[in-house]
């Protein structure tokens, strides 16, 4: 997989550019609020940045591996393996300490609709869990 042009559109689908969109939250700085976690979430597993779903994963979700070397090379191989298509945000249940973000993600491969639940913790959102739609 070659790594994501800055110059290139952001997975994310918002029509930015990916080094307006979602690749400063990648290099570092915090995500604003759930939704904007989520995006960039897409396009960390699109661009292949193991380190970001990593570090944004609350460490009592059900995928955190305490094996981080394991869980990099799942990451790498799901992004190397999967053509990401498009993805389209069906509802945003905003909140202080927890929301909720319904998705759908087109893969070349197929569909996956899930409604992601994120904590906010110290004032950095993290993903907590997902349940399938």
């Amino acid at each position: 997989m070659k790594p994501l042009s800055p110059n290139s559109p952001c997975p994310c689908g918002n029509g930015l550019k990916y080094k307006k969109c979602c690749r400063p939250y990648h290099l570092g700085k915090r995500a604003p609020d759930a939704l904007i976690l989520m995006k960039s979430r897409y396009s960390a597993y699109a661009a292949g940045d193991a380190q970001y779903i990593i570090r944004t994963t609350h460490p009592e979700c059900p995928e955190y591996d305490t094996d981080q070397k394991r869980w990099k090379e799942s990451i790498l191989q799901f992004s190397r393996s999967t053509h990401f298509v498009r993805l389209t945000i069906l509802e945003y249940l905003p909140g202080d300490k927890e929301a909720f973000v319904t998705f759908q993600a087109d893969f070349g491969e197929g569909v996956l609709r899930e409604k992601s639940r994120f904590l906010n913790v110290n004032g950095q959102w993290l993903y907590r869990s997902g349940e399938f739609h």
